[in-house]
């Protein structure tokens, strides 16, 4: 630690250039080569017992609906509830949507612990289970917990490797920054997505392992073994670009993306999830009485290397598989991501940059498509520059999968001037406005991780 009377430069210069070591490092680590990742997590897969079945709400232990507003919630008055959202001048339109949502009004810690081995940037990642996911163990970071979880609400055994987050002496911050989770299903919720570079020797425990930057890169090209919180922080790191110019300057893109925040006409309030209009509750979901959508379900956890043994809890599982794309079009040479400010009821400030297209394509009419839905769905395998299936967050969504892409547009279909509401930025750009904190969504910052990881090659 410095003294207080100790100037220390503003940023760290070399940080830029030890990332992109790190990400060169593709097929071989100091801990493992790459291609035997996927073999262990399997074999930790087979170390611990973990069963998750359904069941029905009233077999849910600890958990209850309120008896006035029907909201479902924890007897410690912890953890999270799943409450009523009505939103109004919302993206589906001036009417009003009603929805449940997850309200969990704490931040958590998502953190990465980092170390140099052979003068190469590694960091510690965790095989972790968590019930939503279809594949139970991802790499999942180092630590990953609400702050009920490692304040050890549930009674359970302490966080691993916790402290490197929570006391300063024990290392470095590299990044350290609140994003949003999906403001879809959580309302106004955010994370810590924090990098620690680790002071002295640290004991790597038999679940946790120390890969590249490039290694998990190469392992986000393949489905289901990088899980969304680890994208989310990787998606703040800052990896150097080399942009000479782009199609706005920064402050001009800023002022765009305030000016959408400030005119959104969207309103969106908690109400008692007894009175949500179009849902329905039976003894085993909560869910919209029309096609489509998602439902909250009730699940039973058995889980061997968890803090704890055993629990229940609500998830909220979507009907069908998501899609997350960006077009990507060169001006001058440079890459630009066609970005969209896309409204959402759960986001702290309504509004965040997303990808070119999100949504659900099955629910897509086909008189009132969104725009570029299209283009993405058709675009020839030589377009494609990322192209893989990952889940969201396992441990709130159950089964949550989506297709995510990065397409290099055919400038017919990727105009020079977009549509209201998109906006061309550079990698470069939105990676700063990663940086500054919920302007850009969980989405999007999946997109950003497989161009910082090299996963996604422009």
């Amino acid at each position: 630690m410095h003294s207080p009377d100790t100037l220390v430069p503003r940023a760290d210069a070399g940080l830029a250039a030890r990332l992109a070591r790190s990400a060169l490092a593709v097929h071989e680590g100091h801990w493992t080569r790459t291609a035997d990742v996927e073999p262990w997590l399997r074999e930790r897969s087979r170390a611990h017992r973990f069963h998750v079945r359904r069941v029905p709400f009233e077999d849910l232990d600890g958990w209850s609906f309120d008896g006035v507003t029907g909201n479902l919630g924890h007897r410690s008055g912890r953890f999270f509830t799943i409450e009523g959202l009505r939103i109004t001048g919302g993206p589906g339109g001036p009417g009003v949507q009603d929805q449940p949502i997850i309200n969990q009004p704490e931040i958590g810690i998502l953190g990465i612990l980092a170390k140099e081995f052979d003068g190469v940037l590694h960091f510690l990642m965790q095989a972790k289970v968590e019930p939503g996911n279809p594949e139970a163990v991802q790499l999942s970071p180092t630590v990953q917990a609400t702050r009920s979880n490692y304040t050890r609400t549930h009674g359970g055994s302490p966080v691993k490797y916790l402290d490197y987050f929570t006391r300063p002496e024990y290392g470095r911050a590299l990044v350290d920054v609140l994003q949003s989770e999906h403001g879809e299903w959580f309302y106004r919720k955010s994370n810590r997505n924090v990098i620690v570079e680790a002071a002295g020797h640290v004991d790597t425990d038999s679940d946790f392992c120390w890969l590249t930057l490039g290694q998990i890169g190469e392992l986000l090209r393949r489905d289901l073994l990088v899980n969304m919180d680890t994208r989310s922080v990787l998606a703040c790191a800052p990896v150097p670009r080399s942009e000479p110019g782009a199609r706005h300057s920064d402050v001009a893109l800023q002022s765009w993306l305030s000016m959408r925040r400030a005119v959104s006409d969207m309103r969106a309030a908690l109400v008692p999830l007894a009175g949500l209009r179009g849902w329905q509750r039976t003894p085993a979901s909560f869910e919209p009485t029309a096609e489509g959508g998602f439902r909250v379900v009730a699940v039973h956890v058995e889980a061997a290397n968890r803090e704890v043994g055993g629990w229940s809890q609500p998830l909220v599982e979507p009907k069908d598989q998501g899609l997350a794309a960006f077009l990507l079009r060169r001006f001058d040479g440079v890459p630009h991501l066609l970005a969209h400010a896309r409204t959402e009821g759960g986001l702290t400030d309504a509004v965040e940059l997303a990808p070119t297209v999100q949504g659900v394509p099955a629910d897509a009419a086909a008189d009132g498509r969104p725009p570029f839905l299209d283009e993405v769905l058709a675009a020839a395998p030589e377009r494609t520059l990322f192209d893989a299936r990952h889940s969201e967050e396992g441990g709130r969504f159950l089964n949550a999968v989506s297709r995510y892409a990065v397409i290099e547009a055919d400038p017919e279909a990727a105009p020079r001037t977009p549509p209201p509401g998109f906006i061309w930025v550079t990698p470069g750009q939105l990676s700063d406005l990663v940086r500054g904190g919920r302007n850009v969504n969980v989405q999007a910052r999946t997109l950003i991780s497989a161009l910082n990881t090299g996963a996604a090659a422009l």
